[in-house]
């Protein structure tokens, strides 16, 4: 796979406390990153520095040669956050139809995603009243029905249950199928483990490892063991 973006050396403090610390990785175009972590572990805020919503005290995100300024990022991706509610008062039908007239050129037509992700059980529903699950599938559908070759999805999976979280798994890589990027926020490793091609593992804002399972079990030297084992042998 080619690199969609590089990040490189990304830094950001808080006064005296310094909450990502020289980050860096590659973005594959068409495959599932998983940048993992902890709680705390600076996730969601590396996120807002990619999405440029946040500004940082150094580093680099880059397409190709050319360098991505703040404001030129929303044209390269769309980050969806985790537990926001956008236009409380109307309704999950309303919400999705706006979208899907605002990205009138994404590939994803609202058809593909109600069923799969069991919208048309609350189309009619307010969006105040919707419980953490139901919100969590309406603001997937929103992410996956914008045209952005990156998607990036902070902790897709939180509030779903098991089935839930299977069958937005093979709608997520069901999507890069057809040419998208995912990069997925996720603290539960066992879901990282079953969803993504290659980790990001964050440690108190520090990247401690980069690569496919395979890849990450060979620097962590161990002969066998999944994400949980590989990310203590690291940290």
């Amino acid at each position: 796979m080619s690199e969609l973006l590089t990040v490189k050396g990304v830094t950001k403090r808080f006064k005296k406390r310094c909450v990502l610390s020289d980050v860096s990785f590659s973005v594959r175009r068409g495959e599932v990153l998983g940048l993992i972590g902890p709680n705390g572990a600076g996730k969601t805020t590396l996120f807002e520095c990619l999405a440029g919503l946040m500004p940082t005290d150094a580093g680099t995100l880059k397409s190709g040669d050319r360098i991505l300024p703040p404001a030129h990022r929303k044209e390269a991706l769309f980050y969806l956050p985790d537990a926001i509610l956008p236009w409380a008062e109307q309704t999950v039908g309303w919400a999705l139809h706006f979208f899907a007239r605002l990205y009138r050129p994404s590939k994803t037509t609202l058809s593909n995603l109600v069923q799969p992700l069991r919208l048309d059980e609350i189309m009619k529903a307010r969006m105040y009243s919707l419980s953490k699950g139901e919100r969590k599938r309406l603001l997937l559908a929103l992410g996956l029905l914008t045209p952005h070759e990156l998607l990036m999805l902070d902790e897709p999976f939180d509030g779903l249950d098991l089935r839930q979280t299977r069958d937005v798994m093979a709608l997520l890589k069901n999507h890069t199928t057809k040419g998208r990027t995912l990069m997925l926020s996720i603290h539960q490793l066992v879901d990282a483990g079953r969803v993504c091609d290659r980790l990001v593992m964050l440690s108190a804002g520090k990247v401690v490892g980069e690569g496919s399972i395979e890849e990450l079990r060979a620097q962590a030297k161990l002969s066998a063991g999944g994400v949980e084992e590989i990310f203590l042998a690291l940290t």
